[in-house]
C-alpha cells in the first residue's frame, strides 16, 4: 500500500495541478487514450484540479469498445455452432452486437464460456478434443503476447480443436487515425502505460515529429496523470513536441523484447476494422502464415458481415474524442450498463461507463 500511497498522494496531486495552473496560458486539448485512466480522471475528479483552459478528452483506448460490432456477430456465430465452445473475458459478454450479444445467446442455449486467461482455453481442448474451443482474441498490444502464447503453446501440444477469433489492434496507427480526421482538435497525448510497457516508445517518436504533437507516456494513479498533464502542456506552451516517459519505474524504449519476439512470432500486421473509427491501415494483427491453421473463421468458414451501429448511439463520437460521454442525449437513461446501446457503457474501461459510475448522485 506505501508504493500506491505515494501516486495517490493529494498533495503532490496539488503540486502538479498549481504547476498546471501556473504554466498554462491558452487552451489546449489533450487526449488521454487508455479507458484505465479516463476511469482514474472521472473517478479522482482530477478534471475539477485543472485550470478552464485545459480539455482532456478520452480516446479510444478501450479493448472492448473498439471491438467492432462485425466481431462480436462472428462471436455469436461461432457460439451457435454444434459441438463448439466460445471461450472469451467476461467483459465481451455484453457488448452489442447487430443481433444480440454473447451473453444472451448463451441464455438461449449456446455454449458460451467466460475465462480468465487464454490458457484456459487451450487446456480445455487438451482435455476435450470431442469439442471444438474458439478464443476470442480482443484487445492491445497489452494482450497480445498472452494471446499469442496460448496460440504457439496449442501448437507444440498438435492441438487441432482450438483456435481463435482474433480481433487484436495497434495503438499508434490510431493516434494517426484521430489526428488526420476532419475536424480533429486533439493536441498532445497522453499515451497507455502498459501498451508502452509491451512495445516501448519507439513507434510515437515519428507520429509526434510527423504531426507535432507531444506524447507523453503515463501510468493509472492520479499522480502519474497529473504529471503527464504537466508535462504535455509544458511541451504545448514551449513549443515543442517529444515523446516524454515520466512513467520510466515501468516502461522502457525498447519495451519488453521478450513479449515482442513472441508477438512478431504469431502475428502480422495488417489492416484492422475498428469500432467508431472505420478500418484503420496497419492497426491490426492477424496470425502468420505458421499459425493460420488456428484461425477460427477460415476453419468454419466464416465471413464478417457488415455491420452498423444503432443509429442513437454516439460511441463514434465517444472514441474519437469528439463528444463527451454525459452529451449523448441516450446517456443515462436510454442507455445504460444494464441496458447499452454501444460498448462504451458496457465495458469496464470504457468512457460511458466511467461517466454513469461516477457521475454526481441527486439527493432525493
Amino acid at each position: 500500500m506505501k508504493y500506491l500511497d505515494e501516486y495517490r498522494s493529494p498533495e503532490l496531486a496539488q503540486k502538479y495541478a498549481r504547476e498546471i495552473r501556473t504554466i498554462t496560458t491558452q487552451p489546449w486539448t489533450i487526449m488521454e487514450v487508455c479507458g484505465g485512466q479516463t476511469h482514474s480522471i472521472v473517478r479522482y475528479g482530477l478534471k475539477d484540479l485543472l485550470p478552464s483552459q485545459v480539455e482532456l478528452v478520452h480516446g479510444p483506448g478501450c479493448p472492448v469498445c473498439v471491438t467492432p460490432i462485425s466481431h462480436i456477430d462472428l462471436a455469436v456465430e461461432i457460439a451457435k455452432i454444434p459441438g463448439c465452445a466460445l471461450c472469451s473475458f467476461g467483459d465481451m459478454l455484453r457488448v452489442p452486437g447487430s443481433c444480440g450479444d454473447l451473453l444472451s445467446s448463451k441464455a438461449a442455449g449456446a455454449d458460451v464460456r467466460p475465462v480468465y486467461s487464454p490458457l484456459d482455453a487451450v487446456k480445455m481442448a487438451q482435455n476435450d478434443p470431442s469439442r471444438e474451443y474458439v478464443f476470442f482474441a480482443v484487445g492491445f498490444e497489452t494482450t497480445a503476447p498472452a494471446n499469442a502464447l496460448a496460440i504457439r503453446t496449442a501448437a507444440l501440444w498438435g492441438l487441432t480443436n482450438f483456435s481463435v477469433l482474433v480481433a487484436h489492434v495497434r495503438v499508434p496507427p490510431a493516434l494517426e487515425a484521430i489526428l488526420t480526421s476532419p475536424g480533429n482538435r486533439v493536441q498532445g497525448f497522453l499515451a497507455a502505460g502498459h501498451v508502452c510497457a509491451i512495445m516501448g516508445t519507439q513507434e510515437y517518436v515519428t507520429i509526434a515529429e510527423t504531426y507535432g504533437v507531444p506524447i507523453v507516456v503515463t501510468g493509472f494513479e492520479p499522480v502519474d496523470l497529473l504529471l503527464g498533464v504537466l508535462c504535455c502542456i509544458n511541451q504545448l506552451e514551449q513549443g515543442r513536441h517529444e515523446v516524454e516517459n515520466p512513467y520510466s519505474r515501468v516502461v522502457r524504449e525498447c519495451g519488453n523484447s521478450s513479449a515482442r519476439s513472441l508477438v512478431d512470432e504469431v502475428f502480422v500486421v495488417g489492416d484492422r476494422e475498428w469500432r467508431g473509427l472505420g478500418i484503420v491501415g496497419n492497426s491490426g494483427l492477424h496470425l502468420s502464415p505458421a499459425y493460420r491453421s488456428f484461425d477460427a473463421t477460415g476453419k468454419f468458414g466464416l465471413i464478417a458481415p457488415p455491420a452498423a451501429s444503432p443509429s442513437e448511439c454516439q460511441a463514434a463520437e465517444v472514441l474519437r474524442g469528439r463528444l463527451k460521454p454525459d452529451q449523448c442525449p441516450a446517456f443515462g437513461c436510454r442507455c445504460t450498463p444494464e441496458a447499452p446501446l454501444g460498448a462504451p457503457m458496457v465495458s469496464s474501461e470504457g468512457a460511458c461507463a466511467a461517466y454513469y459510475r461516477y457521475r454526481p448522485v441527486e439527493s432525493p
